[in-house]
């Protein structure tokens, strides 16, 4: 059974630990995956001799092509479903009466497709032997970043209501060091949190080799169907800035024990010392946590002769890359079809994008940000476009079959060019139309058909036609058909009447013709009679 595709930011964050020096088997271990698979990546990386610099500053369409060439890698996540299951079988294996055969039949129960009873068996052995005291870990210097949300919460007055607001407090620190970062943010929402992250990094001055936040999912309070998976997101933003991120596990806080530790530190060195104080802005409550968090820093830890400013300055901040050149911008990603106006349309901003006509009908992978919108078609940017809101179309015109290219670039100057580069007597008609027509628009249709008429007309006829009409003011398409039909263009320029009514012999007066006179009182008595009726 196949298993779900693993993401290429997931792949970017393998390839940055492969280039640490990092094994396979601890890379399969820190990100979750199989080392089969890790190994496999790994493998075509080498035997295809990739750059992983350059691999890492590829889109994930493109990567996915450099590795899989339109065969996506799926895993079997029957092992992920057990391994959240081997808690509840292991305390339910402490209870009398109960064997691994009766939980494997109520694991078959839930789980028709899972693993046969030998291999539940395998995998809750090798369990047993995995499990291992805690021990004290050694923390090398720039290596971890630990983030977590405090659990509770501080608040600020808003002068205007009065209205007590209340606001989450991010805390991020170095396991090494134990240097401390804190700020109050308004929600635990994904840009709220990515903005405290960017912000803690801009305070320590530089970036760790591996981010260790809370489980992601708890993150988020309120889900957005137009919001990109908070896993995701963290994925590009610690490729953005050049680190891992390995999220901690679910109701494990001995993965992340140094945040834990210091969110309780926070509680009596923060909250307890701003706890008879007023707040009337988060910027008031968040100068005054500074403060505090500064005399945290620069406190002497009790048993060592030093504070925790004074070993990150010494130790650690040497080891932290540096900090990328642009501001990280937070990417959305979506499929769309490509429609028959060679557009696809972004519901969000309600906005049409243009990609090249050759692609109408083919599923686009979307990826945007706040400025820009990349259109991939088979793993390959086909369209870029500064990003807009509200109704519209963003086209370009190359994308644009020949027709509508012809249509796009319709104006007065455009057939005024293109006419008198077939003939000067069809230029200064034209041009005499465009000076004699308020609105522009309403002559293209006569434009295109002089065009039209000029290809099919012998061009000496056609010059003398177009001259003959500039002439006598005669400036519409039938205008100059009659013109060339009836070769009037051979005549002496007569009053400037049309050609047709020149042509026409006079009736001779006769006394059995009624004249205009008699249809006009007719027209009357007709109309005296219909109003008659009426009433």
């Amino acid at each position: 059974m196949a298993g779900k595709l693993i993401r290429m930011s997931k792949i970017k964050q393998v390839l940055q630990l492969h280039r640490d020096g990092m094994s396979n088997r601890n890379i399969a271990r820190e990100l979750g995956l199989y080392k089969g698979t890790v190994n496999g990546y790994i493998r075509k990386l080498k035997g295809n001799d990739f750059d992983i610099g350059e691999l890492l500053k590829l889109e994930d369409p493109e990567l996915e092509k450099k590795f899989s060439a339109g065969n996506p890698a799926y895993t079997d996540n029957r092992f992920e479903v057990l391994k959240g299951k081997f808690d509840y079988i292991e305390k339910e294996l402490s209870r009398k009466h109960v064997t691994r055969y009766q939980l494997w039949q109520e694991y078959r129960r839930e789980q028709p497709s899972g693993y046969g009873y030998s291999q539940f068996c395998y995998h809750l052995s090798q369990l047993k032997e995995a499990r291992h005291p805690s021990a004290i870990v050694e923390h090398l210097p720039g290596k971890e970043l630990h983030v977590d949300f405090a659990g509770d919460t501080l608040s600020y007055v808003d002068r205007e209501t009065g209205e007590v607001i209340k606001v989450q407090v991010f805390i991020a620190c170095f396991p090494y060091s134990d240097y401390t970062f804190a700020m109050a943010v308004p929600s635990q929402q994904t840009e709220e949190f990515l903005y405290a992250l960017s912000q803690s990094l801009q305070y320590f001055g530089g970036c760790p080799k591996i981010l260790i936040p809370d489980n992601l999912k708890a993150a988020v309070i309120k889900a957005d169907k137009y919001e990109p998976d908070l896993n995701r997101v963290m994925e590009d933003f610690g490729n953005h800035y050049g680190f891992v991120v390995i999220p901690a596990r679910s109701r494990k806080p001995k993965d992340k024990a140094t945040v834990e530790n210091h969110v309780k530190i926070i509680y009596n060195r923060v909250y307890a010392r701003l706890r008879n104080e007023i707040f009337f802005s988060m910027e008031d409550l968040n100068e005054a946590i500074e403060k505090k968090i500064v005399e945290h820093n620069q406190t002497r830890m009790q048993q060592k002769g030093y504070s925790r400013e004074e070993k990150f300055l010494a130790e650690e901040k040497a080891s932290l890359s540096d900090l990328p050149q642009t501001a990280f911008e937070l990417k959305y990603y979506t499929k769309l079809r490509v429609a028959s106006n060679n557009c696809i349309y972004l519901g969000r901003d309600k906005h049409y994008y243009s990609v090249p006509y050759t692609h109408i009908g083919q599923k686009a992978s979307v990826i945007y940000t706040r400025s820009l919108v990349r259109i991939y078609c088979n793993n390959e940017c086909v369209a870029t476009h500064p990003r807009k809101r509200g109704f519209g179309y963003s086209t370009i015109k190359e994308h644009l079959c020949s027709t509508h290219q012809h249509y796009m670039d319709r104006s007065p100057e455009y057939y005024i060019s293109l006419a008198e580069k077939r003939s000067a007597e069809l230029g200064r008609l034209i041009r005499l139309n465009f000076e004699h027509e308020q609105t522009p628009e309403l002559l293209y249709k006569r434009c295109d058909g002089l065009l039209s008429l000029q290809r099919k007309t012998d061009p000496v006829v056609f010059e003398k036609a177009c001259r003959y009409a500039v002439e006598q003011g005669l400036l519409s398409y039938k205008s100059l058909q009659r013109i060339i039909e009836n070769k009037t263009y051979q005549m002496e320029p007569n009053t400037g009447k049309d050609p047709e009514e020149t042509n026409e012999e006079k009736p001779a007066p006769h006394e059995n013709i009624r004249g205009r006179d008699y249809y006009i009182n007719q027209l009357k008595k007709e109309d005296l009679w219909n109003r008659s009726n009426q009433n």
